[in-house]
């Protein structure tokens, strides 16, 4: 079996698809694909397809994750062209690369979120962050399945700045998407990275930090996409690509000269 982990994207309007919405629409693509899928054993047979740490509904992204296993050799990147084709605009498929490297869920140890504040002036927003980054600890409260929960934002924190002027620009030099409604006030942009902890600390939570520390209260939604997610440099607080160490074994063992049995042990 070969295993293909693919990078998509939650752009513009398609970012208030579910989790749910994304499962339907992709395996949708990959019948309308002729995907040579390898499925699970037993009764209910299902495509192995295999999730990786979602963004919420109603949050962009330009760094989803997830694994498909083939029964039969596909080249990664026609597979991607084909998905991104069968998928509607907004849902694309942007990277691929050949499954080399166990692990792949640990490597997403933190994410970089960009967050969007219309009608906040950036003097506004930098107090803010300086106020949250300031404080040893911030408490908000979020109400979950099992009932009111209590935790500390400002811990998972890596790194939070105001960006001047707002560069519209991904951590990795690609265009970043942005929704297509925008208000002609002030308008400041955050950039956030955040460790995955548990409890899982969210945007939103450290934006219930900032009303908190600082008494911010955007007058309308903060709009959210999560830029990058991948291991974190602690040194320089930046998150880097999660799919290099299998583009760096691919390129020491090409498919094209590893043989059938190398590529399964892979």
């Amino acid at each position: 079996m070969q295993r293909i982990r693919l990078r998509y994207t939650k752009r513009g309007r398609l970012r208030f698809t579910s989790h749910r919405d994304f499962q339907r629409a992709f395996e949708r693509a990959l019948r309308r694909s002729a995907v040579p899928m390898a499925y699970s054993a037993g009764f209910t047979p299902h495509p192995k397809v295999s999730y990786a740490n979602a963004a919420p509904t109603g949050v962009a992204s330009e760094a989803e994750y997830l694994e498909i296993g083939l029964a039969d050799f596909r080249d990664p990147q026609e597979l991607r062209a084909q998905l991104d084709e069968s998928l509607p605009a907004g849902l694309d498929v942007i990277d691929a690369v050949e499954v080399r490297t166990p692990n792949f869920v640990e490597r997403l140890e933190a994410s970089q979120w960009e967050i969007r504040l219309d009608g906040v002036t950036e003097e506004e927003a930098g107090r803010a962050v300086e106020l949250f980054l300031a404080a040893e600890r911030v408490e908000v409260e979020r109400q979950t399945k099992n009932g009111l929960r209590v935790f500390d934002a400002r811990g998972a924190v890596a790194g939070f700045a105001l960006v001047p002027g707002g560069s519209g620009v991904g951590p990795l030099g690609e265009s970043v998407a942005t929704s297509d409604v925008r208000t002609t006030g002030p308008c400041a942009i955050l950039r956030l990275v955040v460790r995955h902890a548990t409890p899982a600390v969210r945007p939103d939570d450290v934006l219930s930090g900032l009303r908190a520390t600082a008494d911010l209260a955007p007058p309308v939604p903060a709009e959210v996409t999560r830029l990058a997610q991948g291991p974190l440099d602690e040194e320089t607080g930046t998150v880097t690509d999660p799919l290099a160490l299998d583009r760096a074994a691919a390129q020491a063992v090409p498919t094209e000269t590893a043989g059938p049995q190398a590529v399964a042990s892979a």
